[in-house]
């Protein structure tokens, strides 16, 4: 099978090349450029360590147009963005795999913990967990649609990342000894500097929940429901951010246990499992990437959901991503509403 293995030059990406070329497959290293140019270099030389043949393909246009613009807006409407969630279903298994599948490949692979399986009764792909826990990234993946899981392969789903780093060592693998990829490719650092320039924002009053002033904020895209650092407010109390109330230009804090809340609302919602969600259904859900999974009843809400938790949930953020599962399965998930 000829297989384009996205590469970025990382232990990850790599293990899953040589893992391919040694199963037989034609394998080609295909390396996206949507930020940084550096990383087609180190892909370029991971794919010569192993002798595959390697291409590149410049996406920044799309980059900017569908991640860049969609992150900053978010944040300037006063909520918490998932960029890899967008990256991965329009650039990464969107624009890439078009363009692989362009050039004659049968399918895409990558170095993401993660399991696609064929459910031959109901016809349908399924994305499963990882087996390796720690490092499952099923959450950034809910948003593909079966197009797209049918032609891909994760060829790590069924490792540990030490096994991974011990085939890299075996190969001598420069990557071998190369550093956790960072979360969000194009920023380095603090998110905030990266949104310095590119967001219109004004100072506003800061406010606790019954309304007293405790002093004044930057603007609310530099604010998160959660944080309790960098506010720059000293109330006698730790203070959270509970809110950003973007109409009026507030931001809201008030003690740790006003951030707790059992239900959500979401839109956007995509699902995987089943074609679509048509009666409520109790799942795990996870309303962020390092949450741990929790029961809940799904229910639908015309064009969204209401998912009821059975215990309360920690800072529930509006734009953020909530994935649902049924056991190991992605059943879907979409952006939290409120």
């Amino acid at each position: 099978m000829k297989v384009a293995v996205l590469m970025s030059g990382g232990v990850d990406s790599t293990v899953a090349a040589l893992l391919l070329k040694e199963q037989g497959h034609e394998v080609t290293g295909l390396t996206m450029i949507n930020w940084n140019p550096e990383v087609a270099v180190k892909a370029a030389q991971a794919a010569a360590s192993m002798g595959i043949r390697h291409l590149t393909v410049d996406l920044r246009k799309p980059f900017r147009e569908k991640v860049i613009a969609y992150f900053t807006g978010v944040y300037g409407q006063g909520r918490t963005p998932n960029p890899c969630v967008v990256c991965n279903r329009c650039i990464k298994f969107g624009s890439l795999l078009e363009y692989a599948l362009d050039k004659g490949f049968e399918k895409v692979a990558s170095g993401h913990y993660a399991r696609i399986e064929y459910d031959e009764n109901r016809k349908r792909y399924l994305l499963r967990m990882a087996r390796y826990l720690p490092k499952d990234q099923s959450y950034f993946l809910y948003a593909l649609s079966q197009e797209q899981l049918g032609r891909i392969l994760f060829p790590l789903g069924e490792m540990s990342k030490p096994e991974v780093i011990e085939i890299a060592c075996r190969h001598n693998f420069t990557a071998a000894g190369s550093k956790e990829s960072q979360e969000i490719c194009f920023i380095e650092g603090d998110y905030r500097h990266f949104l310095q320039g590119r967001l219109h924002y004004q100072p506003g009053l800061v406010v606790d929940l019954q309304g007293n002033v405790l002093g004044e904020h930057q603007g609310l895209p530099f604010y998160t429901v959660g944080q309790r650092k960098g506010l720059g407010i000293s109330g006698g109390r730790p203070l959270y951010v509970v809110a950003l109330d973007f109409e009026n230009n507030r931001l809201i804090l008030d003690a740790q246990e006003h951030l707790w809340a059992k239900t959500l609302t979401a839109v956007d919602n995509s699902y995987i499992y089943y074609e679509g969600l048509e009666e409520p259904l109790a799942v795990q859900a996870r309303i962020r990437y390092r949450a741990p999974s929790a029961p809940a009843l799904l229910s639908p809400r015309g064009d969204s959901v209401l998912l009821h938790f059975d215990k309360p949930q920690r800072a529930i953020t509006p734009g953020q991503s909530v994935v649902y599962y049924l056991d190991e399965y992605v059943l879907g998930g979409g952006t939290i509403q409120s």
